[in-house]
Order: C-alpha cells, then sequence, then structure tokens
C-alpha cells in the first residue's frame, strides 16, 4: 500500500523524501481510520487527492501557521511534512488530537496540537493573534471558518480557507464576516482538477488588517449554529466575483 501511496504522490514534492513521508503519513491514516473515523478517504486514489488539496495551499501561507479543526490531519500535517515549518494542529475530539500527535513523534515533524475548540483556543493568549497563516478545511460555513481563524492571525497575516461550492450569499457573508473581525478578502483562487485531485475547489483569501475584537470567537459553538452576516448579506455584486 505505501508504494502505491508514494506512486500516487510522485508530483507532490520534487524530494523523494518528503514523497515517502507523505505517503507514510497516508498509510498511518489508512491504518488508524478503521478503528477512528478520521476521513472519509479509504483508498489510495482518495488519500492521495487529500493530500494533494492540502499542498494545493503552499503558494498562499507562511510560517509560523496554525490549523484549524485538523481531524486527520489535513491541510496542516501534509504542509508541515512538505515545508519542515513550524505548524500548531487545533482538533477538539481527543481521539483525533491523540493520532496527530502519533503522527508528529513517527515522522519528526515540528508540530504542536492543541486540543481544544477554537473558540476556546482562540482567546488563548499564547495563541491569539500569533500566527502569521491559518487554515481551514471542510470545517463549516465561511464566516463561520473566518470567526475560528482570523483571531490567531497577527496583523498582516492571512487566512487560507478551503472550500468547494461558494453560493453567493455565503461570499457576502464572508466578506462582510471578514470586516468584522479586522480583516478583508483580498482573494479568490480556482483551483484547475489537476491541481486538487479534483474539481471545483477554490481558496478563499483574508488578510488581517487590524486586531480582532475581544469578543470573537463567540462561544463554543455558536459560530457554526449563527454565522456571522449569514442570512442577512446585503444584495450586491459577490465580492469575490
Amino acid at each position: 500500500m505505501k508504494d502505491a501511496l508514494e506512486a500516487a504522490l510522485a508530483g507532490a514534492h520534487p524530494e523523494r523524501d518528503v514523497r515517502e513521508r507523505l505517503a507514510a503519513y497516508a498509510e498511518m491514516l489508512r491504518e488508524r481510520n478503521r478503528h477512528v473515523n478520521l476521513t472519509a478517504a479509504r483508498d489510495v486514489e482518495s488519500l492521495a487527492a487529500h493530500i494533494l488539496d492540502s499542498l494545493s495551499v503552499l503558494p498562499f501561507v507562511r510560517e509560523p501557521l496554525i490549523d484549524v479543526g485538523s481531524g486527520g490531519g489535513f491541510p496542516g500535517l501534509p504542509l508541515a511534512i512538505a515545508t519542515g515549518w513550524q505548524v500548531t494542529l487545533v482538533e477538539s475530539v481527543a481521539k483525533k488530537a491523540r493520532f496527530l500527535e502519533e503522527v508528529v513523534v513517527a515522522l519528526n515533524v515540528p508540530v504542536r496540537v492543541v486540543c481544544a475548540r477554537a473558540e476556546e483556543a482562540g482567546h488563548d493568549p499564547a495563541l491569539r493573534e500569533a500566527f502569521a497563516s491559518a487554515t481551514a478545511r471542510a470545517l463549516a460555513s465561511a464566516p463561520a471558518v473566518l470567526e475560528l481563524t482570523v483571531p490567531f492571525l497577527r496583523c498582516g497575516g492571512v487566512a487560507a480557507v478551503q472550500r468547494g461550492l461558494f453560493p453567493l450569499e455565503e461570499r457576502q457573508a464572508a466578506a462582510d464576516a471578514a470586516l468584522m473581525l479586522g480583516a478583508a478578502v483580498s482573494g479568490e483562487i480556482v483551483l484547475e482538477a489537476s491541481e486538487a485531485g479534483g474539481g471545483g475547489r477554490r481558496i478563499l483569501l483574508v488578510t488581517k488588517l487590524t486586531p480582532t475584537a475581544a469578543r470573537f470567537p463567540r462561544r463554543s459553538g455558536v459560530p457554526a449554529k449563527r454565522p456571522l452576516c449569514l442570512g442577512n448579506a446585503r444584495p450586491r455584486e459577490a465580492a469575490l466575483d
């Protein structure tokens, strides 16, 4: 299986050692996924696609990086393996956090795992406004993701938020929510199918401009249940079109 994963990741990175370590991570994920639900990916092609999708964020982020809602490690772990950067993974489910720690030890990557809800971690003085970049993948609506990532960014930092479908109302709400959080939408990258292992993927880029108000993120569960500005987005052209 590991050889097949290495072959599937042939174009993921120019260095063989990195490809081998990415394949080793994917094999650990596949094995543990039999007992703990870490990802819907079960076969070589799906795991490789998730890794390639994670690495598609690389041109838009820098160190230090925080990945919010890491789950089985996407995109934070592939980014750490590919770059050697200092990366912090925030994951609230203890079983998933333990798996991430096992990978960190086994592959000797400079990653810190924080087992906490992002709403709580976002108010930790050691983490708040401490990062140059933040990522999140398959976490919640775009406004909710921004509320959970932007507070971690220092001014000038960038949140790279991976999305699939991105309706007009959600685009408008994301642009308005970013402003409430002291940030602004700075771009949207639409990926070709070959770049991310599948079509319809995009990366929303949001740049932190001023410190985030102390009330954000709101208490646990609220950002996902009541996303900022979603449902009352102003009727205008999409800011990202």
